[in-house]
């Protein structure tokens, strides 16, 4: 086994199966600058890479992904002082979702904890998903007076259908894993002590199998779900960006910042 260590992901190598840790656990492996940068590296390393036959992405510590790092403000700034969220988008994180969606190998996300925000996107543009029983789901975007982003407005849909997609985009509540798979948005919901074991005969699996053959099955079900992937993403990115530029998402912000319910006008 090897690994590859950048500042906030590792890569480690087991054979033909590649595993992307996130690696901000102090954060809940929260993303900003530094973390788009070297997750979009570590996904374009194991693309072009011809002896890694699947990938896995997962998190360390205690939780998968909890989104977006609110309290970052290294990343770039619109003249208004807003975050430049348009460029962030569609320079560094689009990047890494449709890398992901479109690499000619299995992609699995092991979700070890809560996957929030654009850490949901993450693990729902994975080809198979597969949960610990303690971990949950959460678009929390609306919670800070955001709409979803990250392609998370496109899986989740075609996951689980328009009527639990608007439930989850509007009312920002948590799934938890047992009926996250109950409904189709996951593969598999695995008691915590049984997960890793789990995951690792999954990926020694697709390791193993017809890599050409997964990749066309890909190119398959992409073409008939996913056409339209890059116009959405492009949508989420213009929309989000007039959203960044409320006063509600002001407001949301500070309240998560200062632990209290938030008090949207609806502007």
């Amino acid at each position: 086994m090897s690994s590859t260590q950048l500042e906030t992901v590792t890569i480690h190598r087991r054979g033909g199966a590649a595993t992307i840790e996130l690696s901000r656990p102090e954060t809940m492996n929260a993303w900003n600058k530094q973390f788009g940068l070297d997750l979009r590296a570590a996904v374009e390393e194991v693309a072009a890479d011809d002896d890694v036959r699947a990938v896995c992405i997962t998190g360390a510590g205690r939780g998968f992904s909890s989104g977006a790092d609110l309290k970052d403000i290294s990343d770039e700034q619109t003249p208004a002082g807003r975050p430049d969220v348009y460029r962030a988008l569609t320079e560094r994180y689009h990047p890494i979702i449709t890398g992901l969606r479109t690499m000619p190998k299995p992609v699995v996300a092991a979700v070890n904890g809560p996957a929030v925000g654009i850490g949901l996107s993450l693990a729902l543009c994975a080809d198979l998903v597969v949960a610990k029983e303690s971990a949950y789901f959460l678009l929390a975007f609306v919670n800070i007076g955001l709409a979803p982003d990250g392609g998370s407005s496109l899986f989740v849909p075609e996951r689980v259908g328009f009527t639990r997609a608007i439930e989850m985009a509007m009312l920002g509540e948590r799934i938890h894993a047992p009926q996250a798979a109950e409904w189709g948005l996951i593969n598999k919901s695995v008691p915590d002590d049984a997960f890793q074991g789990e995951v690792d005969a999954l990926m020694d699996r697709l390791a193993s199998g017809a890599t050409a053959a997964y990749a066309g099955v890909k190119r398959q079900l992409n073409a008939w779900l996913y056409a339209r992937m890059d116009d959405q993403l492009e949508l989420e990115a213009t929309v989000q960006n007039d959203m960044a530029h409320s006063d509600d998402f002001v407001e949301g912000v500070m309240a998560f910042l200062q632990k209290r319910p938030a008090k949207f006008k609806g502007n």
